[in-house]
């Protein structure tokens, strides 16, 4: 029997098929070089993290003692301020002439009174009519001296160095006496201020140390409690407390949040692996790839991870002591990747 040609040339170009598909399936499942690590527990001391509010080290609410119109404001608000800096003023007029008024009326009852002491001295006077000059002169210079102050309350000075947080009033505006209308604060040193739990308060004392974190500057400063509340809120059961911040760039603003970190005196154990071993999928999921010695692939595992110290995490769940991690040439791998150890 007669072999067909075309039938032969269909069945070597199958073979041929065949060897290039194994071929590739071999350099497929060529293993990948891995570097694993065997997770461990340390003796870590636990963390006490909680939320807060910066303020001003100091802050002043100032208004005028006495009513008018406003003829000036010094700064606009963010900017700063020195301490004794005219801040703003009212029109004068109206306690220049006040004062004016003082002023004759001491002078009228000044010589008033002179010419009378001439008679009380040669006994022409009597003891009573020279009192009532004497004290209608104590009443004049009294007066003399209100109406200096007033005008002198016309111009408002900034008592402390600082940053005018809040400008609520404008040139032209009549304001009335006594109400806040500027707020300066002293922010050369901030405080942070944040409620601990009920729970926590045991593990905070003055003077501890405290990692600062101002998000809205991407950076962490070093702080100290100051003050810690003695009475808890009535709803919350939690307590006051205040940590100060040096801010010598005056980067640092009031209003700013503030996520505060303390080192607890309670230690504990903790699972924790190198921070390059975990990884994350699209889902923002965190996950490490675990080495199986005797299948020789390496395993995805979903982990949750607790507080980060010296380039380690720590590992809450997801993994044990006993797994081997994949420290390197994690980046190469999916589930079920075939690997081998080179360490």
């Amino acid at each position: 029997m007669k072999s067909n040609p075309i039938y032969l040339i269909l069945t070597m170009a199958a073979l041929a098929s065949c060897n290039k598909a194994g071929d590739q399936a071999k350099s497929v499942e060529k293993p990948v070089p891995v570097v694993t690590r065997q997770a461990r527990n340390i003796s870590a001391n636990s963390q006490v993290s909680v939320s807060g509010n910066i303020e001003g080290n100091k802050t002043v609410r100032l208004g005028f003692m006495v009513g008018g119109k406003i003829n000036y404001i010094a700064a606009a608000e963010g900017q700063l301020v020195k301490q004794g800096q005219l801040l703003s003023s009212l029109d004068p007029g109206n306690y220049s002439i006040a004062k004016e008024i003082a002023d004759v009326q001491v002078a009228q009852i000044q010589d008033e009174y002179d010419r009378l002491k001439v008679m009380h001295d040669r006994r022409s006077l009597s003891e009573s009519d020279f009192a009532k000059v004497g004290f209608g002169l104590q009443q004049a210079r009294a007066q003399e001296k209100l109406h200096a102050r007033n005008l002198a309350d016309t111009k408002l000075f900034s008592p402390i160095s600082g940053v005018l947080l809040k400008k609520m009033a404008e040139v032209g505006e009549i304001v009335g006496v006594g109400t806040p209308l500027f707020v300066v604060s002293d922010i050369r040193t901030v405080k942070v201020n944040a409620y601990i739990p009920e729970s926590e308060l045991h593990n905070i004392k003055l003077g501890q140390e405290a990692k600062v974190l101002v998000s809205s500057l991407s950076q962490t400063f070093t702080g100290k409690v100051t003050e810690v509340g003695s009475a808890a809120d009535a709803a919350s059961r939690a307590f006051t407390i205040k940590i100060v911040l040096n801010n010598p760039r005056l980067l640092i603003r009031p209003g700013m949040i503030a996520e505060v970190t303390m080192a607890s005196n309670q230690s504990r154990k903790a699972l924790v692996l190198p921070t390059e071993a975990v990884l994350r999928d699209l889902d923002n999921q965190s996950y490490v790839f675990v080495a199986d010695p005797d299948r020789k692939i390496a395993l995805k595992r979903k982990v949750s991870l607790g507080q980060l110290a010296d380039n380690q995490i720590e590992i809450i769940s997801g993994i044990t002591e006993n797994d081997r991690v994949v420290t390197g040439g994690q980046h190469k791998l999916t589930d079920g990747t075939a690997i081998s150890i080179t360490q």
